[in-house]
C-alpha cells in the first residue's frame, strides 16, 4: 500500500466503548459526546446498540440518542442490531447503517450471545433480507479473530470462513476483532492474509484491543497488508470483559490518529477537534470518578 493511501477511522467509543464501561453515561452526555466526535473527520461513528436495556443498561434509549444527534454530511452514523427486534427499532429510528456480530470461536459465541456460530447466521438471514428492503448498509463484526479466552488460539482459516459467509450474505464491510488483545504482528498478518484470500481487502477493517500494548503495532501490520479501515475508541473506552479486570480497553483513537498522521496516512485530520473530543471523555471520566 502507498504511504499516503487514505485510512478511514471508525469511532466505536459511543457503542463498543460505553457498553463495557461500568459507569452508565446519561443520554444527554452520550448525545453531547457524539456531537463532539462529529467535528472530527471520522468515516463512521457508532452511535449505540439496539439491545435490551435489561442486559446492557449503558445502551438504553439508543433510539432517542440517534434521533437527537446532529448528523454531519460525509459521516456514517451506525447502530448495532442483535436481532429482528433490534432491527425494527433501528428502522423506526431511521438508522441507515447497521452492524451485526458473531465470532470465530464457538464457545465464545455461546457465552457472549447464547448461540452457536451457525445459529447466529440463521438469525442474520431475516436481518439481511430486511436490510435489503430498507436499503441499509450492513457491517459485520467477527470477534476472537486471534484467540478465544476459553479455547486459546483461533486458526486463520476459521476467521476466513466466518468472514466469507458474512460477505456472501451482503455485509459491505467486515471488522476483524482481536477481542482479548492477544494478537501479535505475526498472528495479525497471518489472519488478515487468510481473510483477504476470500474477502476483498478493501472490505475489511481491523479492530484491536490494547490489552498487552500491541494494538498500534498490530494495526500497522494490518494496514501494510492492505486493510484501509481502523476501529478505535476515544480515550480507550471499553474493552472486553473477558480479558481481565485490569486489562486495557479498545485502542485509543487519539493514539491511532497521531500514529497514522506520523506515518502519512491521515495528513488532513483535524487535531484540534480530536483534542476537544478527548477532553470531553477525560472530563466525563473525572466526573464519574468523583460521583
Amino acid at each position: 500500500m502507498s504511504m499516503f493511501s487514505p485510512i478511514k477511522i471508525v469511532e466505536v467509543g459511543p457503542r463498543d466503548g460505553l457498553q463495557n464501561e461500568q459507569q452508565v453515561w446519561s443520554t444527554s452526555d452520550r448525545i453531547a459526546f457524539i456531537n463532539t466526535l462529529s467535528d472530527c473527520p471520522f468515516h463512521e461513528i457508532e452511535v449505540g446498540s439496539f439491545v435490551s436495556p435489561k442486559w446492557i443498561p449503558q445502551m438504553a434509549e439508543t433510539d432517542g440518542v440517534f434521533k437527537a444527534v446532529v448528523q454531519k454530511p460525509g459521516i456514517l452514523y451506525s447502530c448495532l442490531v442483535p436481532n429482528e427486534v433490534g432491527l425494527r427499532k433501528a428502522v423506526e429510528a431511521k438508522v441507515k447503517n447497521i452492524s451485526i456480530f458473531t465470532a470465530a470461536s464457538e464457545i465464545f459465541n455461546q457465552k457472549n450471545i447464547n448461540c452457536s456460530i451457525e445459529e447466529s447466521f440463521n438469525r442474520f438471514v431475516p436481518i439481511m433480507e430486511a436490510a435489503k428492503i430498507h436499503r441499509l448498509r450492513v457491517r459485520g463484526y467477527v470477534s476472537c479473530v486471534i484467540e478465544c479466552p476459553y479455547t486459546g488460539a483461533i486458526l486463520p482459516t476459521q476467521v476466513a470462513e466466518v468472514a466469507a459467509r458474512l460477505y456472501a450474505m451482503g455485509c459491505e464491510e467486515i471488522s476483524l476483532g482481536d477481542t482479548i488483545g492477544k494478537g501479535t504482528p505475526a498472528t495479525i498478518h497471518a489472519m488478515v492474509d487468510a481473510v483477504r484470500q476470500v474477502v476483498p481487502v478493501e472490505k475489511l477493517a481491523i479492530h484491536c484491543h490494547d490489552t498487552y500494548g500491541n494494538a498500534i503495532e498490530n494495526i500497522l501490520v494490518a494496514i501494510e497488508a492492505g486493510v484501509q479501515v481502523v476501529d478505535s475508541a476515544m480515550g480507550g473506552l471499553g474493552g472486553c470483559p473477558y480479558a481481565g479486570s485490569q486489562a486495557k480497553g479498545n485502542v485509543a483513537t487519539e493514539t491511532v490518529v497521531k500514529t497514522l498522521r506520523l506515518k502519512g496516512y491521515l495528513p488532513d485530520f483535524d487535531m484540534i477537534a480530536l483534542e476537544r473530543a478527548s477532553q470531553f471523555v477525560g472530563g466525563r471520566k473525572t466526573k464519574a470518578h468523583r460521583t
